[in-house]
């Protein structure tokens, strides 16, 4: 049965598939609650209303006994960090360059999961990062990969670049062994990080990291880490990017995800002009979608503010009497900065 999987899994265009039991390890829950208890999950109030149904498969399904853990490659072609280097144009995110991969994983995760039904008569249900499930323990414990000490998993075949989701199943499948750790000595995605938001011992500090200030939180950016940011306005791909491991990663061919033109490297002037309506043109179906215009312009601001080009003072201009308090906030932060006045401490 699990070549049989395996078999359909990789004919539907996953990249690798793992087994793991549906039992939550008992370390799971108490290192959850901890990072809870921290504040680390900043302004994902979710993942402490979610607490006990994450940290355990049968708490968020009774009836699951085994995981089908499923990874799906994005991998860029080139150099993803190119475009650090500049800083008139805006840095998203390899994976959000294109179509929001929740519906290209999830409309393969269903055929998969309809196959498996009728061919097992299994109760099932399937995941793609939108419910209370620990994906990356349970990808380490089906052998996928293991937690590299950027807290995602690498892949001896696709490094960093994979899309994780799950099959929960009532069958009883011998989960396969977990991959052993394999960073050794290397610290190259710590070394790499913009905002020193990794400890080198596998934690991650969410509130220093730029996915989360440009993704994820509701409140400005802090203006200690904002000059850190340097033109990334949508997620952060450096920790990943550093990993040695993604030399033996093969480029997606997938057209969803390989990046669209004008996302590829946009010009900051051009991102600063989108107001509501045109912020939805250009990401509809995109992940971005996510940040809202507000948001994402607020991180274009910031982009601005550290590009050191005087031509672009004429955005922030204009956005300083934008209707978000937001977005005027970072415009009159970019303009001290652009300015050279001070470190824009406002």
């Amino acid at each position: 049965m699990k070549d049989a999987i395996r078999a359909k899994a990789l004919e539907l265009g996953f990249s690798q598939v793992g087994f793991a039991a549906a039992a939550a390890p008992p370390g799971w829950k108490a290192d959850l609650a901890a990072y809870v208890a921290d504040g680390r999950h900043g302004d994902m109030g979710w993942m402490a209303d979610t607490l006990d149904r994450r940290a355990d498969p049968q708490a968020l399904w009774p009836e699951v006994r085994s995981v089908v853990v499923l990874g799906t490659s994005y991998a860029p072609k080139g150099d993803p960090l190119d475009l650090i280097r500049r800083p008139e144009r805006g840095v998203i995110s390899v994976y959000a360059r294109n179509r929001d991969y929740h519906d290209t994983v999830k409309k393969r995760l269903k055929a998969l999961g309809r196959w498996l039904a009728e061919t097992t008569g299994c109760a099932l249900k399937v995941f793609v990062d939108t419910a209370p499930v620990m994906e990356k323990p349970l990808a380490g414990q089906s052998g996928l990969g293991w937690r590299g000490r950027h807290t995602n998993i690498v892949s001896r075949s696709f490094g960093s670049w994979l899309f994780l989701s799950e099959i929960f199943t009532t069958l009883e499948i011998e989960p396969d062994p977990p991959e052993p750790d394999r960073c050794g000595s290397c610290r190259a995605c710590v070394d790499a990080c913009p905002t020193a938001a990794l400890d080198g011992d596998g934690h991650i500090e969410p509130r220093r990291c730029i996915s989360y200030l440009t993704i994820e939180t509701r409140g400005g950016i802090p203006a200690e880490l904002r000059p850190l940011m340097g033109n990334r306005v949508y997620g952060c791909d450096d920790c990943m990017a550093a990993c040695p491991w993604n030399k033996f990663a093969p480029p997606t061919t997938e057209p969803d995800f390989l990046p669209r033109v004008e996302l590829t490297a946009p010009l900051l002037a051009d991102l600063a002009r989108l107001d509501e309506a045109g912020f939805r043109e250009v990401f509809t179906a995109s992940p971005v979608k996510r940040a809202g215009r507000d948001r994402f312009v607020a991180s274009v601001l910031v982009a601005i503010g550290n590009s050191g080009r005087a031509e672009l003072a004429v955005h922030v201009e204009r956005l300083r009497n934008d209707p978000s308090p937001l977005v005027r906030a970072m415009a009159d932060w970019a303009a001290s900065a652009l300015a050279g006045q001070g470190s824009g401490q406002l």
